[in-house]
């Protein structure tokens, strides 16, 4: 990040300034308290030959001297004399925590997400990391320099002596403990020998072994089909070529992109280099980790549920080389690989790549970043590719192979449509989460021994809480969103800010008895779902029963093993699932996402329906797909019925550039917050005054909407107003945003995020 340095001297001499004109090392650094910009400090000899880029240091700031903490991120030589220095107080880390170009990759991201550097530092470098976590101080012996001639002619006790002499034919620096017990006596004779001098000890920090355990390898590499072969191809022409470039696989669900990843990762290995492979966080299950394991052996598996020094583990597993593959959610493009030669990002649209706190990266253009660096290949996959990777592909940005075909020869699932309007018209009776149609089908699979699989991307039980005399809706009072009832604790809970209250008997404004409990989630789904199959085994998926660690690992074995017949839940029972035995794949409600004011919500459920879909025909008992909705013809549904990607991008793109937005102008969302709303509405205006001001040049094409209410206007008793800029330039978009935001101060009460790129626009 390009930012202004600054150097910390005083007007009154000191006794660490220097007035001749050596040269002296200075240090350069962002400090993790203060202000974002880099300071400079004099390394004092002590620390000489000590201090590298990538180390936290502790230094002076400001006029009284307070202790901080900073990365140091560059050191160089300049004349003593020229500026008066404080000096550097303390080193925190004795080797470099960033290599220096995972150093250069935070300063990017910085700049590329507008946002401190030393967030970005602390970001990369895990907790576990920096906390030293399973790490221990300990005392190692030696024998003193001075003394090693002299004491072989030294009268000592016999058992002075003999803890010398295993001093002596010590390979490693031993502890107290390990020394006494090598030389059969009590640690009295270790003491008395380090009081005279003739054994020196040094306090050293060791880490625990957190190793990653070797899998065995067994199974042999498959034969490809000709989609397969030729996408590895264009991988091992890339990696060859020795140069960067990325390779977008668009593939049809159940195509084999898998088997191409780990070939071409064999490959790398074979040349002593290491990959990473990003998944989404929801597709980190056993299968998928099994799979790697199986075929390599030693595979880090980096996720949120390791501990802190499971994850310091594997960190230092890596960055010794020792790890040849890493298999991770988004973070994982951290991984420190000292001989990166290949990075994989599967299911690439998946909106779980951008981290939605500071900072505010997307894993695809980090990892784009980070291979054109470290001048590697990088491969994109999906079924359902972003329409910002789709339209770079179109441009000759990326390289571009299709996998049209299921792997054997398997068809694609026939996927029909069934119209709610209609059920709606013939019934009387409050429709269920279930049609007659998709209840037939689930029966006819289940007479047959398929599994079955279900759909609904709403939590809770009911999603409404009305009273129909008043016309009272129960929302919740920090976020003013409507709260869902969980049956299974009786509770409505704000699933925003997880507010909650006792489920009401009756309306708490006109208690009214006859309060209604309407929509659908996933419990009330499930309730019907054991009423209408009773006796077949059936599962919830969703963040309410998945909370215990493992248990994803445990919910989907007993589906694996059929003890499950019919698994239902939210997204995460959607994508990276390889199950042969279902046979019906059921969308409970396809327009959950399809109307959300949002200019991405038809390509959500575009990739959600086709993504779903994929997890049946997958077997010999092929499989079929059934979407309920209120609007059958919808062209996000409709391509998604025919399995047709390239007709939904060629009528979705024309809409984006028609309308200025991504793919076809950069976008950077400012969101203002704060508890009182004028307050907040006012400097949400000042600082789109001073947005417009910035971007007025006509050159630069760009607009600025708002400020508006966001979508969801008030959450966390904040009320939320939001701005967005366009332009089609994406660097002058920032270096205008970063212009009109410097200097802005808020009031106390009004918080501020800038989000480049976003994703969510709620």
């Amino acid at each position: 990040m390009s930012q202004k340095q600054h150097t910390l001297f005083d007007t009154q001499p000191e006794p660490w300034e220097q007035d001749d004109q050596s040269e002296q090392p200075v240090a350069s650094v962002v400090l993790l308290q203060g202000p974002s910009q880099q300071f400079d400090y004099r390394v004092p000899d002590a620390l000489c030959g000590r201090v590298e880029p990538g180390c936290r240091l502790r230094v002076p700031l400001g006029k009284g001297n307070r202790l901080v903490t900073g990365y140091c991120v560059r050191v160089e030589y300049r004349p003593a004399g020229s500026r008066r220095l404080k000096p550097i107080s303390e080193l925190i880390d004795h080797r470099s925590l960033l290599s220096p170009a995972m150093l250069r990759l935070t300063e990017w991201i910085a700049d590329r997400y507008l946002c401190d550097w030393a967030r970005v530092l602390e970001t990369v470098v895990p907790a576990g990391v920096r906390g030293k976590a399973g790490s221990r101080l300990t005392t190692l012996l030696s024998i003193a320099p001075e003394k090693a001639d002299r004491w072989p002619t030294m009268k000592l006790p016999a058992k002075q002596a003999a803890v010398m002499k295993a001093l002596a034919r010590s390979a490693q620096p031993p502890t107290p403990a390990e020394l006494a017990r090598r030389a059969h006596c009590t640690q009295a004779p270790v003491t008395s020998l380090r009081r005279k001098g003739l054994i020196r000890s040094q306090t050293v920090r060791q880490q625990q072994q957190q190793s990653v355990e070797p899998a065995t390898v067994c199974q042999p590499h498959l034969v490809l089909n000709a989609d397969q072969r030729r996408a590895l191809d264009a991988i091992l022409a890339t990696l060859n070529s020795r140069q960067h470039k990325t390779v977008l696989i668009h593939g049809v669900t159940g195509s084999g992109k898998t088997e191409v990843y780990i070939q071409a990762i064999q490959e790398v290995i074979h040349f002593g280099r290491q990959a990473i492979v990003l998944v989404p966080e929801i597709s980190l299950t056993p299968q998928t980790v099994e799979r790697f394991r199986s075929r390599f052996g030693r595979v880090a598996v980096l996720h949120s549920h390791l501990s802190d020094v499971e994850r310091h583990g594997h960190w230092q597993q890596i960055a010794a080389g020792e790890v040849p593959v890493v298999v991770g959610a988004r973070s994982a493009i951290f991984a420190p690989t000292p001989r990166l030669g290949l990075i994989v990002l599967d299911e690439e649209h998946e909106s779980s790549f951008k981290q939605e706190t500071a900072p505010r990266y997307h894993a695809r253009e980090v990892a784009i970043a980070r291979a054109a660096a470290e001048e590697v290949p990088l491969i994109l996959g999906s079924a359902t590719p972003s329409l910002e990777s789709w339209n770079r592909a179109q441009t000759g940005h990326y390289a571009l192979v299709e996998m049209p075909r299921r792997v054997l020869g398997r068809a694609l699932p026939m996927v029909g449509t069934i119209d709610l309007r209609a059920d709606q018209r013939r019934s009387s009776r409050p429709p269920g989460a279930v049609s007659r149609q998709m209840h037939g089908a689930m029966r006819a699979a289940l007479d047959e021994g398929g599994q079955v699989i279900l759909l609904l991307n709403r939590r809770g039980f009911s999603t409404h809480i009305q009273c129909p005399a008043c016309g009272h809706v129960l929302r919740c009072p920090d976020c003013d969103i409507a709260l869902t009832h969980h049956r299974t604790r009786q509770i409505a809970l704000c699933h925003y800010c997880d507010h909650e209250v006792p489920a009401p008997t009756a309306c708490p404004l006109c208690d009214f008895a006859g309060i209604r409990y309407s929509g659908l989630g996933t419990q009330r789904l499930e309730a019907e779902i054991r009423t209408r199959f009773p006796g077949v085994p059936c599962l919830r998926m969703d963040t309410d029963t998945m909370q215990g660690r493992g248990s994803h690992e445990r919910a989907l074995a007993a589906f694996r093993s059929g003890k499950v017949r019919i698994l239902l839940g939210t997204q995460m029972i959607a994508k990276g699932l390889d199950f042969p035995d279902v046979t019906l794949v059921g969308v409970v409600n396809a327009d959950t996402a399809l109307h959300l004011p949002d200019f991405r919500a038809a390509e959500r459920t575009f990739h959600l329906v086709t993504q779903v879909a994929g997890r049946t025909g997958r077997g010999d008992k092929g499989g079929r797909v059934l979407v309920q909705t209120f609007d059958p013809d919808h062209p996000a549904i409709q391509a998604a019925v025919r399995h047709d990607y390239a007709a939904f991008a060629a009528g979705e793109l024309p809409i984006r550039q028609m309308l200025r937005y991504p793919p076809f102008t950069a976008m950077v969302r400012l969101v203002v917050r704060g508890p009182r709303e004028q307050v907040a509405g006012e400097f949400a205006a000042e600082m789109a005054e001073r947005l417009r001001a910035a971007l007025a040049d006509p050159e630069l094409a760009a607009r600025v909407l708002g400020p508006a209410p966001a979508p969801f206007a008030r959450l966390r008793g904040k009320y939320r107003f939001q701005i967005q800029a366009q332009a089609p330039d994406d660097e002058q978009l920032r270096r205008c945003v970063r212009q009109a935001t410097t200097g802005l101060s808020a009031p106390d009460d009004v918080q501020w995020i800038v989000d480049v790129d976003p994703l969510d626009m709620l």
